[in-house]
């Protein structure tokens, strides 16, 4: 069985997946994937130099994420341009992935993903988990995880699905705004959920 996993910026995913890992389930995240699809040497990249020029990398030839994203969030159809060029090649690679993890021994697996429901990997799970925090919350994280201003991070929270949204899409909800205890235990409490489920399945 796989179970998606999402929630919007800085809600806890990948936190939530290790809690879910340490328990012997299998995760794949799209993150990870999207930064691989833009990494030196990949189409993906060279079209977003195409389009932006060099000042888009570092000086060490890697795509410069800080200034894409303050680009992107900038203006919705140059995003819509970027989600359009590396979301293909993400699934791609999402599929493949996921097939490895299908012949390991493993409960069930998370497809780990920001983007679940607005990039269509919905179809490729059969149970969905939103993380679900505050946007108040959200938007202090964001600014001190990813050292971006208030105005940025409120930007990337309003490009994302809106909260009540994503909620009504969920199959299953953690709330993600206590200590790592509560989360832990949250976690446990679906693992012996998506056991008996898989064991079904």
């Amino acid at each position: 069985m796989i179970i998606g996993l999402t929630g919007g910026i800085a809600s806890g995913k990948s936190t939530v997946a290790r809690l879910f890992g340490d328990l012997g389930a299998r995760w794949v995240d799209a993150d990870d994937i999207a930064r691989e699809v833009v990494a030196p040497g990949e189409p993906a990249l060279k079209a977003i130099v195409d389009r932006y020029g060099d000042a888009i990398l570092t000086r060490e030839g890697r795509l410069d994420r800080a200034a894409l994203r303050a680009l992107v969030f900038a203006d919705e159809k140059e995003r819509r341009w970027l989600e359009a060029t590396t979301h293909p090649r993400v699934r791609e690679r999402l599929v493949a992935r996921l097939s490895l993890l299908r012949q390991q021994d493993a409960p069930y697996i998370l497809l780990v993903s920001p983007l679940l429901f607005e990039s269509g990997q919905v179809d490729m799970v059969q149970r969905t988990l939103v993380v679900d925090v505050p946007e108040a919350l959200q938007i202090e994280r964001t600014t001190e995880r990813d050292d971006v201003d208030q105005a940025q991070a409120k930007a990337i929270v309003a490009s994302q699905m809106g909260r009540d949204e994503r909620l009504a899409l969920a199959d299953d909800v953690i709330t993600n705004d206590g200590d790592l205890a509560a989360l832990s235990g949250a976690v446990t409490a679906l693992d012996a959920t998506y056991r008996r489920l898989a064991a079904k399945a």
